[in-house]
């Protein structure tokens, strides 16, 4: 272990001797991406840290990774060694990253480098903001620098390129021409002839296209700019990309040529300062004056969300599927556990995919699989090592949080499954998390209601016994698309975005205890439209996931009859919908776990 740690401590020390005062190492990539190609994970090879959130400040006495409540345990670990301090956010004395630079030197100016492709607009304009009110005009120097660790990172990936899918639109209930329309239209409205695309999932969904650049997300790395006359797609390898109807395809590399001579036709243009990078940024400042352009949050972001009714048939048939493939896992694992099998948590995850891929349409899992039992289920994103995993034991609980990329749907569940004789905290903690599911489940709320006015109700049965989970409740799931992916949420920070009919979320509320046992419920929901009043329109949420919840250790006293109800009910549907599709044995005991 100690030598891996020197590894990143020389690494820290490597990015000290590029001479700057602090370096920003970001966790994403030019195109804003929760989860990046290999080449743009930077922060794993400078600090060793694996999980999907996290960026790396270098000082010239100071190392640091910022990351939230979903990997401080992992962190810990992985920064053992290393030099390298854990900053928390997501808590309530959260610095970030800005805040703690203004305060950190003496001395000025403060000279501050960062790879320019990989911070958007908006984070620069923050620290910019942060640091000016802290230093001073001439107090600091804001240094871009691309690719500045290539040098020091000899062994580098390259930049992904894969075959590019163009989809069946009669199956995405929307045709490529028709998004486009309705996306000058939106340009239209707020006075811009074109905009300037660069989040990997807005592309995809407005292009219908996928590929499989980013591991479990089918994007194609790009860019797209959008005017009144054309749609040029800037693609890696153009001439292995099939023709796009109504689109324009031209190399990933000339974005600066193609600004200069499409510049009259572009009139005014938006952009996203969320996710537009600053390097690009700065080359389009170039072309257009500040007044030539607007910033604002893309609008396809919350079209995409609004799943149409093709889409949430294709929800509907992806979860019945995966249902099936869950339900077989589960079985496979209890009898063979039971039997006396010597499973591992790596095993078992490599089972479940197996078992997915199996199913027609299918294009991958949707994320890493999370198979954790015991104390290794208490990291929310535990990585499952595929060496030296734990054995699934048959006693304590086993959680699997796994999802399948579908061309009829994205899939996302959990369950915690308990394996044997479990503890009295065991079955406490794993019926009051399920409690608050349900009581999410079954929540009826008025219209224009956010995700965080109800994310209560999926706590309310842990604060009330003094217990709580640090992540949030909820997240948006694409279309054959990221599994997450918003803008609504469902969790406790402050989120305007209201909950609409047509958006597929994630409800999974959870709860970990260092060193002994985690729990999660998740199934994901269809926002809806319940009735009407006098009072309003007021919406609810349909249960898509279809995967039998196990009974067996809920303390039912903890339960009140109508989540009780809810319950047995559930588990009664999903029999009656997984029974023609499964083995007569696999059948005969999903019955019995359903009673």
């Amino acid at each position: 272990m100690a030598a891996v740690d020197n590894i990143f401590a020389a690494r820290i020390a490597q990015i000290r001797e590029l001479g700057y005062d602090a370096v920003i190492i970001a966790g994403t990539d030019p195109h804003s991406s929760e989860y990046p190609a290999p080449r743009w994970k930077q922060v794993e090879w400078a600090s060793g840290f694996t999980g999907e959130a996290g960026d790396i400040v270098v000082t010239q006495d100071h190392a640091g990774l910022w990351t939230d409540t979903r990997y401080f345990i992992q962190a810990n670990k992985q920064l053992a060694g290393t030099g390298i301090e854990l900053h928390k956010t997501r808590v309530p004395d959260e610095v970030l990253i800005p805040q703690w630079l203004a305060g950190h030197f003496q001395s000025k100016p403060v000279h501050v480098a960062f790879d320019g492709l990989c911070q958007s607009v908006g984070a620069v304009q923050e620290l910019d903001k942060v640091l000016r009110d802290a230093y001073g005009l001439g107090g600091y120097e804001l240094i871009d620098k691309p690719d500045m660790l290539s040098n020091l990172w000899t062994d580098r990936p390259a930049i992904p390129h894969t075959p590019v899918t163009l989809l069946d639109e009669k199956m995405m209930g929307e045709t490529r021409k028709d998004k486009l329309t309705w996306l000058r239209g939106e340009m239209a409205k707020v006075g811009c002839g074109s905009m300037f695309l660069t989040s990997l999932d807005e592309i995809a969904w407005l292009l219908n296209v996928r590929a499989s650049d980013i591991d479990y997300n089918p994007y194609v790395i790009s860019f797209l700019l959008v005017t009144p006359q054309n749609a040029v797609w800037f693609v890696r390898n153009v001439s292995e990309v099939p023709d796009v109807p109504g689109v324009i395809t031209s190399d990933y590399s000339v974005l600066e040529d193609a600004f200069e001579d499409r510049r009259e036709e572009c009139g005014r243009l938006f952009i996203d300062p969320s996710t537009l990078n600053f390097h690009t940024f700065k080359v389009i400042r170039k072309y257009f004056a500040e007044s030539e352009i607007r910033f604002g949050t893309s609008p396809v972001i919350l079209r995409k969300a609004i799943k149409n009714k093709k889409e949430i048939e294709g929800f509907r048939r992806a979860f019945i599927e995966d249902g099936v493939a869950l339900e077989n896992f589960l079985y496979w694992l209890e009898t063979s556990v039971q039997g006396g099998a010597r499973i591992t948590e790596w095993e078992a995850s490599e089972k479940l995919t197996s078992l997915r891929a199996q199913i027609e349409g299918y294009c991958g899992n949707s994320f890493e699989n999370i198979s954790a039992y015991g104390p290794n289920a208490a990291l929310p994103h535990y990585s499952t090592p595929r060496t030296g995993s734990a054995e699934i034991k048959p006693r304590g609980l086993y959680l699997v949080d796994s999802g399948g990329q579908y061309l009829f749907g994205t899939t996302d569940t959990t369950r915690t499954v308990p394996m044997g004789r479990c503890t009295r905290q065991e079955r406490e903690d794993y019926t009051l998390v399920l409690k608050g599911m349900i009581d999410l489940t079954l929540a009826v709320f008025p219209e224009g209601t956010a995700g965080c006015q109800i994310d209560a109700l999926a706590r309310r049965p842990l604060w009330a016994t003094r217990r709580s989970f640090g992540h949030g409740t909820g997240h948006g799931i694409g279309f054959y698309l990221g599994v997450h992916e918003g803008p609504q949420s469902i969790r406790q920070n402050f989120n305007p975005q209201p909950m609409l009919p047509g958006m597929v979320t994630s409800n999974e509320p959870g709860l970990y205890r260092e060193g002994k046992h985690g729990v999660r419920h998740e199934n994901v929901v269809l926002c809806r439209e319940e009735g009407r009043s006098e009072f309003g329109t007021f919406l609810s949420f349909e249960t898509l996931t279809c995967c039998h919840i196990d009974t067996s250790i809920v303390v039912k006293k903890l339960l009140n009859e109508s989540e009780w109800d809810w319950l047995k009910a559930y588990n009664r549907v999903v029999y009656r919908i997984l029974k023609p599709h499964l083995a007569p044995e696999v059948a005969k005991w999903l019955k019995r776990k359903c009673r």
